[in-house]
């Protein structure tokens, strides 16, 4: 589903970025993405995307490479940021209503998805209200919907848990263990290791812009006591 080669992005006046990353998220993978703040993260999911262009190595998405076929790779994905930035000045059901034009979701789809969706995030009654009234976590409720609504064969998404309540975090880990038993994929950053450690299939770790460890996350924990000491050890300087 999404084949990392060889990705190296280094932005301009600066040794940050990302380098020499090669990953493969296949259909059916909940995938973690972990490392410290400023490992990498965000680089590496902004640039597999198409946010950011990369100076080096290939992304391929469903069989598509996103530098020849940007546009027929995003149809095919849905990515949610780790801020939640969103047009103010729309209600919450235009803000659905615009996604689902631009994904071609014919009417009949969005009004049950977004019933259904709202009603499990508990935003129904919000959703005729400016987004600029709501809360940091009403608006990654409407972000995660939005996601949904199309039905990507490739979900990613940078620290999707931040400012969810725990039923909303809950119900997001059914969706997502739904969607991949449906065939989708589903590659994240997060920070909350213990749910990453549970949730997820396999993981990958980075530190200062390259990938230290991934695979399957029984492998790459082995006989560690958690994912959690896993990291604090390769996260430590002298590692």
């Amino acid at each position: 589903m999404l084949v990392i080669k060889n990705l190296t992005k280094i932005y301009k006046g600066t040794t940050k970025g990302i380098t020499d990353i090669s990953l493969h998220i296949q259909p059916g993978d909940i995938y973690a993405f972990i490392g410290h703040n400023g490992a990498g993260k965000t680089t590496l999911l902004r640039a597999v995307t198409g946010i950011h262009a990369y100076d080096e190595g290939s992304v391929t998405i469903d069989g598509l490479d996103l530098a020849k076929e940007p546009v027929a790779v995003k149809q095919r994905i849905a990515y949610v940021p780790d801020n939640p930035d969103i047009y103010e000045f729309l209600t919450g059901i235009q803000y659905l209503n615009f996604i689902s034009d631009i994904y071609g979701v014919s009417t009949a789809d969005r009004e049950s998805r977004i019933a259904e969706y709202a009603k499990a995030f508990e935003i129904t009654d919000a959703l005729g209200d400016l987004v600029s009234g709501y809360s940091h976590g009403m608006k990654q409720k409407l972000v995660l919907i939005s996601a949904l609504i199309h039905e990507p064969k490739l979900l990613i998404m940078d620290e999707p848990f931040v400012g969810l309540d725990p039923k909303a975090a809950f119900l997001l880990k059914e969706y997502m263990r739904k969607m991949t038993e449906q065939g989708c994929a589903i590659f994240f950053s997060t920070h909350v290791l213990d749910v990453a450690e549970k949730l997820c299939n396999k993981v990958a770790i980075i530190k200062q812009g390259r990938l230290i460890a991934d695979g399957l996350m029984s492998e790459v924990v082995k006989d560690r006591e958690s994912l959690e000491s896993l990291f604090m050890e390769t996260a430590a300087d002298n590692q």
